[in-house]
């Protein structure tokens, strides 16, 4: 049975409000990850803070060389947005490759970059972009946001109200996909940016993470070619019946290449 008061605020000072006022409240953006989470009663929340009529945390815009999407805008609008494809298309393409269909219409993409799954795709999105993560309180730049295995730098009562990425010249995402959950075995995001190439890794490690040795190396040579020859380390990273750390350190290189060929 589930045992929790539904709440459905319609600002964000409200939602605030309402989940520090509970013995332990949970804010909840598309589901993806709360529901299901329910569902195997490994969470059984006091209050379950629903964002869904909160109409400021929706919506894309560009100004300049920024995109900001709004925290509650859905992977589906972001992938359909010809702003974001004109801006930015490696962030439109990557949308459109989240999930399924369903998922894309459901999940959000602040509620992916809070949860900060080790195999979702957005984080390194905003990694490689350099993004700045808005909250109620403050602006986290990207380097600082993604501590651990779904642990983040949001403090209790905190949450996303937009990202802002940075257009970048050149810039591309490829993934190695689970074939049942379509969720990012090992995701590679390369960008070109205004303080050079950076490149990020989501599905390998117990939260995405940069790769310095590429991102000198394509400073130098901006070619698959530079990258070809730089290998992760295995220790540390993420092994399951799915392929083991050294697989996932070789499909790093591996989706490196194709991203930096596919940015041009």
């Amino acid at each position: 049975m589930y045992d929790f008061a539904y709440h459905k605020p319609k600002s964000v000072a409200d939602a605030i409000a309402t989940v520090k006022k509970a013995s332990d409240g949970k804010l909840m953006a598309g589901g993806m990850t709360l529901i299901p989470t329910l569902k195997q009663r490994l969470a059984q929340p006091s209050d379950v803070v629903d964002l869904g009529a909160i109409a400021d945390l929706r919506g894309i815009k560009v100004d300049g060389n920024t995109v900001t999407i709004g925290a509650m805008t859905k992977h589906a609008e972001v992938a359909a947005s010809a702003d974001v494809a004109k801006a930015i298309p490696a962030l439109a393409k990557l949308a459109a490759n989240i999930g399924d269909g369903q998922v894309r219409n459901r999940g959000t993409i602040g509620g992916s970059v809070a949860n900060s799954d080790p195999a979702a795709d957005y984080p390194a999105a905003v990694l490689a972009l350099g993004a700045t993560i808005t909250t109620n309180e403050r602006k986290i730049a990207a380097d600082d946001f993604f501590k651990g295995l779904f642990e983040t730098a949001l403090k209790e009562g905190e949450m996303i109200t937009s990202i802002s990425f940075p257009t970048a010249t050149k810039a591309a995402y490829m993934k190695f996909p689970n074939p049942a959950s379509r969720y990012a075995m090992v995701g590679v995001f390369v960008a070109q940016t205004a303080s050079g190439p950076r490149v990020a890794v989501t599905g390998a490690g117990a939260c995405a993470f940069r790769v310095k040795a590429m991102e000198d190396a394509l400073a130098k040579t901006w070619s698959p070619d530079a990258v070809a020859g730089i290998k992760v380390p295995a220790d540390g990273l993420n092994g399951d019946i799915h392929g083991s750390p050294e697989y996932r350190a070789h499909l790093v290189t591996v989706m490196a290449k194709r991203a930096v060929a596919a940015a041009g």
